[in-house]
């Protein structure tokens, strides 16, 4: 069932509060398309958008990674006309590559709009297919959330795919201590901070934009150092086609290192 969440089982305590959110959002009819198993679109993204642009850290970001889900479009689209080249994971991670490059110099050179290459369809076709390594070193990073505290705690849709990039990105160098992790969400979303589950693999948030305000956290939780690939789920390796691969690849680093 719907009502179940896709990836329901695996946490319940998270399992709760994200159910949660998702029946409010309905209830008070701010969720765009439907909000369950979904990181919910919402209301008032764009205004959201708008506020993370705000900070001193966006503005002087040049490389930004984003989750590719609708309630992010418009900070991809702000991204792309700033000027600030964007990564983006494909939904899911379904394919054999796992990220895609959008520079919004080569996107004009090539007669594709913004608004365009901003949707998962857009970057998914006009996208350059790059391998996590392909990245480069990110001045900032936007996650999905589906309920968040305004200590910095996150809980997502359950699949485990934030938090996953970026313990690879920490491993490989690209994403440090000092990079900010932010997300948009509607200010529903907002939820006491002691129902938000906080695991060891988990990154907390620096910055939480809503359509109402903007929260700078100043978190000082422990940021994961890496993946603690013992504690990446069978069904992950089963649903993600190249993740077997990067494990094999990462392990041979530190063993070299």
């Amino acid at each position: 069932m719907a009502e179940q969440g896709r990836w329901a089982g695996r946490n319940t305590a998270k399992d709760i509060v994200r159910h949660d959110v998702w029946r409010v959002l309905e209830e008070h009819g701010v969720a765009v398309g439907p909000a369950w198993s979904m990181i919910p679109n919402f209301v008032g993204a764009d205004i959201a958008a708008w506020r993370l642009s705000q900070t001193d850290a966006w503005k002087a970001a040049r490389t930004v990674k984003t989750n590719p889900d609708h309630p992010q479009i418009p900070i991809r689209i702000r991204a792309l006309y700033e000027g600030k080249t964007v990564y983006t994971p494909v939904p899911y991670l379904t394919h054999d590559f796992p990220y895609l490059r959008l520079d919004p110099k080569r996107l004009l050179a090539d007669g594709v709009s913004f608004e365009l290459a901003a949707t998962a369809q857009g970057f998914m076709q006009h996208g350059e297919r790059i391998e996590f390594e392909d990245v480069e070193p990110l001045d900032f990073c936007v996650v999905g959330s589906v309920a968040v505290g305004r200590g910095g705690g996150r809980t997502g849709k359950g699949a485990g795919f934030a938090d996953l990039e970026t313990g690879i990105f920490r491993e490989l160098g690209m994403v440090g201590d000092a990079t900010p992790i932010a997300t948009t969400v509607h200010s529903l979303q907002l939820v006491p901070d002691d129902v938000v589950v906080i695991e060891p693999h988990d990154s907390p948030l620096d910055f939480i934009a809503t359509e109402a305000e903007l929260i700078e956290t100043r978190n000082d939780m422990p940021r994961p150092a890496g993946v603690t690939w013992e504690m990446v789920r069978p069904d992950q390796f089963d649903t993600i086609p190249f993740l077997g691969r990067l494990r094999d690849r990462m392990l041979a680093r530190r063993q070299e290192g």
